[in-house]
């Protein structure tokens, strides 16, 4: 059961530190923003001005990330940046290819090595699959989608294109993730050691709801928001 965060209205004058301690999980978004750490006694606004964030579209992003029934107002959603979002979003990608998924396959090697090559051929063509798809998703993003929005922000327009089919051919990428956790859970034999299996779930979980957060900033924040920039 997901433990409650007690919900405290992220402003614009509160310190990063104390944002931390609402929710670490948003240490991930602050590195997808460049933020590093040793931020001493900055607040959100003083940091979004220094690396020239967004400030509103880093606050709807954190809201996200933080409360499963967030609704952004539709003042916050006018004054959010299209493009911040997308800069996100491509440092997510980024994030899950480079190190998540890496630390992934990297772990699920270690945790099948008792296994018999039946049992290791299974899992790793599970998850290469699964890359796969993960892969295919971003890059149409990285090379449709991406490049659509930032050019509808600087007055174009492709006529032959239109923020609608994306939402309509758009799939979530963490569903399968569910498959995998099973194969782990249930499927593999008891030599495989107990600690690696826990990390591997405990990764799985993560990533699993990070991708869930992920989707839901594309198509309850991003789609809208090129929805209104196209009328």
């Amino acid at each position: 059961m997901t433990t409650e965060i007690q919900r405290i209205v992220f402003s614009e004058s509160i310190k990063l530190a104390d944002l931390i301690d609402v929710n670490f999980k948003l240490l991930n978004v602050l590195s997808r923003f460049g933020i590093s750490l040793g931020f001493g006694e900055n607040t959100v606004s003083e940091m979004c001005a220094r690396q020239g964030i967004n400030l509103n579209s880093f606050l709807l992003i954190c809201n996200v990330y933080t409360y499963d029934d967030y609704v952004p107002s539709a003042e916050l959603m006018s004054e959010a940046d299209p493009v911040t979002i997308v800069d996100y979003l491509h440092n997510s990608h980024a994030f899950y290819l480079e190190k998540e998924f890496m630390g992934l396959e990297k772990n699920l090697k270690a945790m099948v090595e008792p296994c018999d090559d039946m049992q290791k051929k299974v899992v790793a063509k599970f998850f290469a699959d699964y890359k796969a798809q993960v892969e295919n998703h971003f890059e149409y993003e990285e090379s449709v989608v991406f490049p659509y929005v930032r050019g509808l922000k600087e007055g174009g327009r492709q006529e032959s294109y239109s923020i609608e089919q994306f939402e309509e051919n758009h799939s979530n990428i963490d569903e399968t993730l569910g498959d995998l956790k099973s194969i782990v859970m249930k499927y593999l034999p008891e030599t495989c050691d107990t600690v690696l299996r826990n990390e591997v779930l405990y990764r799985i979980y993560r990533l699993e709801e990070d991708l869930a957060k992920h989707t839901i900033i594309e198509d309850s924040v991003l789609i809208p928001m090129v929805n209104r920039l196209e009328a």
